[in-house]
């Protein structure tokens, strides 16, 4: 699944997203809205992630 995917399915992605990373608030998921950076940029500040493992964590929950 590719990012274009995720944000036609956004809502089904939601669901996921809430499952891998509990942390993240209903809020902070709509305002992201399928945005790649905004949702890396959330993992990354709310689990101490590097850039680099958010996106691969994000590329292989959308494989």
């Amino acid at each position: 699944m590719n990012w274009d995917q995720i944000k036609g399915n956004w809502n089904e992605t939601k669901g996921k997203l809430r499952q891998q990373y509990g942390d993240l608030t209903d809020d902070e998921l709509e305002q992201a809205k399928g945005s790649q950076e905004e949702l890396v940029g959330l993992i990354q500040k709310k689990y101490g992630k590097t850039k680099e493992e958010a996106e691969r964590e994000l590329d292989s929950m959308s494989a």
